[in-house]
């Protein structure tokens, strides 16, 4: 499968912002986003994609890490290095499970997760970065919704923090082009 860009826009602080239809695993960043769990535990969706693409030191490192500092909590993320993927980090953002709470609790939540991965991110001097749709998958955070504050989070990272290049990459098309269609009301 072939990266496709579904939407373009460059920020007043110079971030160009992307919708891309694609494969996180492959995408020419220095860093992607993992939609993880609180233990690190990378066994199915984006986060096993990613140890299956980048091999078992993701998981080893994932380990270590909660090992050191305990769960990561919901709406925080940490960091590993990218074993055998183009990026050089994987930062693990922890989002919400869509039932456990209300509706705002969830949003809050999900934009803390985001923006706590991009400040990761800047610590690490990254400048260019993907991130998946975090909490749709097997947490059923609604992708529309989901879209619209993970959207309003990097335009907020992206004021606060100096990167080229953010992508939204989603390998289901359907996603993606939840996601163009939100950026396309907000940013136009």
């Amino acid at each position: 499968m072939g990266r496709k860009i579904l939407f373009e826009h460059e920020t007043d602080g110079m971030t160009l912002l992307r919708v891309v239809q694609g494969d996180l695993t492959q995408e020419p960043v220095e860093a992607i986003v993992n939609a993880a769990n609180s233990q690190l535990s990378h066994g199915g969706g984006v986060a096993g994609a990613i140890v299956r693409a980048g091999g078992p030191e993701i998981q080893r490192e994932s380990d270590r890490w909660v090992d050191r500092h305990g769960e990561v909590p919901t709406g925080d993320a940490a960091i590993t290095g990218a074993g055998r993927l183009p990026s050089d980090y994987v930062i693990h953002a922890v989002g919400p499970v869509w039932d456990q709470g209300t509706p705002e609790e969830a949003d809050r939540l999900l934009a803390s997760a985001v923006r706590r991965a991009l400040a990761l991110a800047a610590d690490h001097d990254v400048r260019t970065i993907s991130l998946p749709a975090i909490s749709t998958g097997i947490f059923g955070f609604p992708i529309e919704r989901a879209a619209r504050v993970i959207l309003d989070a990097v335009l907020e990272a992206a004021e606060e923090h100096d990167f080229d290049e953010i992508n939204l990459t989603h390998i289901d098309a359907e996603a993606a082009q939840t996601f163009a269609r939100v950026a396309r009301d907000v940013l136009r």
